[in-house]
């Protein structure tokens, strides 16, 4: 799709993905709702906070932010899916659980050790994915 966008002062098309069409097209009814309870609020009508609070912080990132962070998540996806299917389990448990060592040996019917093992595994690889990454460019960050 086809979005202009300003730069400079100038109006300038530029090719985007449906996605970012999507997102550019809900933060800018999520301004426009913000300046509404705004502009009540300027002319002392009611004021609704509850409106203003969740519309000013659903959209803080910018769509440059939004685009990075869902490029890092594939990223990390990826990397992932070259580890072994126990590691990625343990791992995952780990991370997006918060299960202990202990815990999910409980789970997994193995030994603390050998969670810690397939963690620290899972986090070697991600650590030199970004490193060394295969598009050749080093991680800053």
């Amino acid at each position: 799709m086809e979005v202009s966008i300003k730069i400079s002062g100038q109006a300038v098309p530029v090719e985007v993905t449906v996605e970012i069409c999507e997102y550019l097209d809900q933060a800018e009814h999520k301004v426009e709702n913000l300046a509404h309870e705004q502009r009540r609020h300027w002319d002392r009508r009611e004021f609704d906070e509850y409106i203003v609070a969740r519309e000013g912080c659903c959209y803080s990132e910018t769509p440059e932010q939004w685009l990075c962070r869902k490029e890092t998540l594939q990223e990390i996806m990826s990397v992932l899916e070259s580890c072994t299917k126990i590691q990625r389990q343990r791992f995952l448990l780990f991370a997006m659980h918060g299960l202990s060592y202990s815990a999910i040996g409980k789970l997994c019917n193995c030994s603390k050790s050998a969670v810690q093992d397939s963690i620290e595994a899972v986090r070697n690889k991600c650590r030199n994915f970004f490193a060394y990454p295969p598009y050749g460019k080093e991680f800053s960050g």
